[in-house]
């Protein structure tokens, strides 16, 4: 008679995670430490009940700004492709988008002094969705906000000009915040999504500056920083001076002038 193959078995461990041994990885070898799977094992049933519940209420929480980022992105893909099919000229180089992580979440809320509840996060906390568009041109970046706020289901809720009103250390941007209806099986949800719209030389610049202050954990030797902001007013020149080519080649002779619409 074959064995009982539980008969020899070591005793399953006490806990919320028993069962089957951890998966194994890449090389053979469990996912997780022994250190990691011991200290799972010691949580009791309670507290893991509390991060599963947590897990899920943010799941639902984070999904609707998920889905603004999509709108936002689809309407913007939207004018891209007629642009390119139809147009002589598209005015969007590319678009990219960014959801906030938890953590990133959590770090907003205490530096706002923010009530760690979802309903005052949500009320707080405007720029959990991102969506950046990085355009050709100084004139098409306030060209292409005209064309998404005009729709009927966009929102503008704030506008902040820092090309008109550049930041101190050169940074130039135009940042809106938007808000768009999300369709759920429950009905619609307005969701606030930040757009910000830039050149390609300010999206060059802007991101050499994230990576200085990465390196140097917000501690940017002065030198460094002087050399930084001279090199937001090349960046500027340069805009000037590509806008102005642009306008010689399409037989455009008037004066470089950038405004937002008036409704704004």
């Amino acid at each position: 008679m074959p064995q009982d193959l539980d008969a020899d078995a070591a005793p399953a461990p006490q806990g919320p995670f028993t069962g089957p041994a951890p998966l194994a990885g890449e090389h053979g070898g469990p996912l997780l430490s022994s250190r990691a799977i011991e200290a799972l094992q010691s949580i009791d049933p309670d507290t893991l009940s509390e991060v599963q519940a947590f897990r899920a209420d943010f799941a639902r929480f984070i999904m609707p700004y998920k889905f603004g980022i999509d709108e936002i992105s689809t309407k913007v893909s939207i004018l891209r492709e007629e642009f390119a099919e139809l147009h002589d000229y598209n005015p969007i180089e590319h678009i990219s988008s960014r959801l906030k992580s938890a953590e990133s979440i959590e770090q907003k809320v205490v530096r706002k002094n923010c009530e760690p509840s979802f309903e005052a996060i949500r009320d707080a906390i405007t720029d959990i969705a991102g969506v950046r568009i990085v355009c050709s041109f100084v004139s098409d970046v306030y060209r292409v906000f005209e064309l998404l706020t005009a729709q009927e289901d966009v929102r503008v809720l704030r506008v902040k000009d820092y090309i008109a009103h550049p930041k101190p250390n050169g940074y130039k941007s135009l940042h809106v915040i938007v808000e768009v209806p999300v369709f759920l099986s429950g009905g619609p949800v307005d969701v606030p999504v930040e757009i910000q719209l830039r050149t390609v030389a300010m999206d060059f610049w802007a991101s050499l500056e994230h990576k200085i202050y990465y390196k140097y954990d917000g501690e940017v030797p002065g030198a460094l920083l002087r050399d930084l902001t001279a090199a937001a007013s090349t960046a500027g020149q340069l805009d000037v001076t590509m806008e102005g080519l642009h306008r010689q080649v399409r037989g455009d002779t008037g004066g470089v002038q950038y405004t937002l619409p008036q409704r704004v």
